[in-house]
């Protein structure tokens, strides 16, 4: 019985999420993907301190592929020029982060890469839909 509860909340879960991104505005999508990774890390740290080597595997490769497949595959880098280009080497610099943390257990830079998605966050919170155009460069 506990197992079929188990189950139906995870479909009940996901349903929710499916309808979420089917809603979302690319704006929200991506912080749908922060959030996700940094959900993924937090499972992660907690697999690290079970010693549940497989689990805590699996949380981080999840929050690898949401960094690459997600946020970096998300990246128009011609189109943000230079800032473009160093969030895509942060990315990558996260994901290598976090392949030494999965092969030397070691959750401090889990910790690390987590405090640099939330401050990714936070920024991309304050940028409002729409507002493309920097400052002075909006034509009259």
């Amino acid at each position: 019985m506990h197992t079929a509860t188990h189950h139906a909340l995870n479909a009940y879960a996901r349903v929710g999420a499916e309808t979420g991104v089917m809603a979302a505005d690319p704006h929200q999508l991506v912080l749908m993907l922060y959030e996700g990774a940094e959900l993924a890390l937090a499972d992660a740290k907690l697999h690290m301190t079970r010693r549940d080597i497989a689990a805590k595997g699996r949380a981080i490769s999840k929050a690898i592929m949401i960094i690459e497949s997600g946020l970096q595959a998300s990246l128009d880098v011609k189109a943000g020029g230079k800032l473009g280009e160093q969030l895509a080497a942060l990315y990558d610099y996260m994901c290598d982060r976090l392949l030494r943390a999965n092969l030397h257990n070691r959750p401090e830079i889990v910790d690390e890469v987590s405090r640099l998605l939330g401050e990714l966050r936070e920024s991309w919170k304050q940028i409002k839909p729409g507002a493309t155009a920097a400052p002075g460069a909006i034509r009259r």
